[in-house]
Formats: C-alpha cells, sequence, structure tokens
C-alpha cells in the first residue's frame, strides 16, 4: 500500500467508500433511513393532532359540567327567527328586583314613551345579598348598599321597584325583606302565577306576533302559558321544573301540561316565545355569538344532566306535542318583571 502513489491511493479509497454504499443499499439501509425520516414525522404529526383534540376535548367537558348539551345543534332544518327588537329612542333608565328566597334577579332597562326596551343591565341569583342577613338592622344595610349599586348606575330612586314572585312569597326571609323594604319607603309588588304569565308576555312577545304566538315561562314553581286575543291576555298555571320534589311523575305532569297547551287557539301556535331558568339552559346549549333570541332544538335533541333540567325538558315537551308548535324562541332579555316595568303608567 505504502508504494502507491496518492493517486491510486484515492481511487482505491473510492471504490470501497463505493462497495460500501451500494451494499448498504442492497440490504435496505437507505430505505430503512427513509421509513425512520417517515415515521419521526408521522408521529409528530400524530400528537400534534391528538394535542389539539385533546384540547378540544377539555373545552367540550368543562361545557358538559356547566350546560346543556345539544346533538342536533347544527341541524340545517332548524326554523330560523330574524325578528329584531324596536331600540328606545332616548327614554329613561328604570329597574326592577325581583324577590327570591335564595336572591335576587335585578334588571335595568332603558324605556321610551313608546315602551320601547332595552336591557342595560342584569344580575341573576345574587345571593350576596341576603346572607349573614341576622336581623333586620342586617337587612337595611345590605338593601341600602344594593340599591345603591342601581342608583350608581342611573336609576333614579322612585324607578327602582321590588317584585316578589309567587313561588317565594311565603319564604320567611322574603317577608323579613319586604317589611324592611317598607320601612326605607319602597312599596314591594306581589303577584300571582296569573299574573307573572300575564307579565311575561308583556315582556317577550312582540305585537307582531299577537294574533300567531304564545308565551311560555317555565319557572321552579311554576309554569305560565299565555297568549293574546284582541285586548285579552289569556293566563294558565302548571307544575314547575322541581315538580319531582312534590313526588309528582313525569307522566303524570306531561298529561296535565300537554292538556293546558292545547287550550292555547289553534291560530295562535305557530311560535313560541318561551323563558325561565331550564329554558335558558337549553338555550345555552345553541345560541350563536351574543343573539338575542334563539331558537331552541327540539326537545329529544338534548343530552341533560340533573333532575331539574330533566323535569323542564318534559314540560317543554309536553307544550310542543300539545300545540304541535315546531318553533320555539328563548328571549335572552326579556323577564315577568320587565313585563311590570312595561305595565307601569307613563
Amino acid at each position: 500500500m505504502q508504494r502507491l502513489t496518492v493517486t491510486g491511493r484515492l481511487l482505491i479509497t473510492a471504490l470501497i467508500l463505493a462497495a460500501i454504499y451500494f451494499g448498504f443499499k442492497y440490504v435496505g439501509g437507505v430505505d430503512l433511513l427513509k421509513s425512520l425520516r417517515k415515521e419521526n414525522t408521522e408521529e409528530t404529526t400524530s400528537r400534534s393532532s391528538n394535542e389539539g383534540s385533546e384540547s378540544a376535548s377539555s373545552e367540550g367537558v368543562d361545557e358538559e359540567q356547566t350546560t346543556t348539551t345539544s346533538s342536533s345543534a347544527t341541524q340545517s332544518n332548524k326554523p330560523s327567527f330574524d325578528y329584531e327588537a324596536p331600540v328606545p329612542q332616548g327614554g329613561t333608565l328604570k329597574g326592577v328586583v325581583e324577590l327570591g328566597a335564595s336572591g335576587f334577579n335585578s334588571f335595568i332597562i332603558r324605556i321610551d314613551d313608546q315602551k320601547n326596551w332595552k336591557l342595560e343591565k342584569a344580575e341573576f341569583g345574587n345571593s350576596l345579598v341576603i346572607e349573614n342577613m341576622a336581623t333586620d338592622d342586617d337587612v337595611r344595610a345590605g338593601l341600602k348598599k344594593y340599591i345603591g349599586g342601581m342608583l350608581d348606575f342611573g336609576v333614579g330612586g322612585r324607578d327602582i321597584h321590588f317584585v316578589v314572585s309567587s313561588g317565594a312569597v311565603k319564604a320567611d326571609v322574603t317577608q323579613r325583606i319586604i317589611r324592611v323594604l317598607k320601612s326605607l319607603n319602597y312599596f314591594v309588588n306581589t303577584v300571582s302565577a296569573e299574573q307573572e304569565g300575564k307579565l311575561a308576555l308583556r315582556s317577550v312577545l312582540p305585537t307582531e306576533f299577537y294574533d300567531s304566538a304564545f308565551v311560555v315561562d317555565i319557572g321552579s314553581g311554576n309554569t305560565k302559558i299565555s297568549w293574546k286575543e284582541g285586548n285579552k291576555t289569556s293566563a294558565l298555571e302548571s307544575y314547575g321544573s322541581k315538580y319531582f320534589q312534590e313526588g309528582k311523575s313525569d307522566n303524570t305532569v306531561y298529561d296535565e301540561v300537554k292538556a293546558k297547551a292545547k287550550q292555547i287557539p289553534s291560530s295562535h301556535r305557530k311560535t313560541c316565545f318561551i323563558i325561565g331558568g331550564v329554558p335558558f339552559e337549553l338555550a345555552k346549549a345553541v345560541r350563536k355569538g351574543k343573539e338575542r333570541y334563539t331558537v331552541l332544538d327540539t326537545a329529544d335533541a338534548y343530552k341533560l344532566d340533573n333532575a331539574k333540567t330533566r323535569a323542564g325538558l318534559n314540560i317543554y315537551k309536553a307544550i310542543a306535542d300539545g300545540t304541535g308548535c315546531e318553533k320555539f324562541v328563548f328571549d335572552w332579555d326579556a323577564n315577568f318583571t320587565i313585563g311590570f316595568l312595561l305595565d307601569l303608567p307613563k
């Protein structure tokens, strides 16, 4: 080897390297390297895809834990609803507080001379207001602070109203709050279930739908069904979404609610405007963006995870079966207490 010239040595080295290369390729070495590169690429792609799926799954689990879900939210055959409520021109701020045994719901609206209104602020289930209120002085202090927040928002003292729902009027804590509010020179309005139904209609039913639609308010203590014929408003009451706590069976409630729903004139069954706690959960599962009106899916499309929602869905199905109505529209802004504000004289 030492006698070889430099050129000869380089030539022999090149031949050896060529032989090794082609031999390696012959036994699949190059193909093996390509295979390894391909597997590495596929593993990276698969890991990225799985991480995305896990993220989506996590969001889905969180949503399922806090809301009702619907399996048909993307159905293309679901009826649409394109109505837009009129906006008030100028107007005055008015506030209303619904008193309940476990907390307050409060609403501030702007309303003009034509009774057009817009929701400016809403608080639901504010239980902090009545916590640790052992004495009348505690209640008075808590109410003053709560009223002060509405005053700071711009609502005049005379434009703040208090309404007790028919389901909460008998609660001990509600009676204490009523007594203290009267001592603060606030009048407390109590309403019956029939009045609630009429006030719900006043809030949620646009005048354009007086002759073709009806209203349903599914509450915990009762369900109100109402409609309007000419100048007359009719309202019926039936079981609420906590009927299971009274030992009532699903079939019993379904049959009664369906029978009540059949009393709605056939000309008024084209559209149902629906509000209440359970409808809120059903609408939340299919709402698009921040729309005010959400068309609910059919009753059998929802997947439920608690007794109250299942009971409310049974009521919803009974009304749908009793009327044949296929368009149930949830209004995110309306409430029977807002109907109370709209019913006040100018």
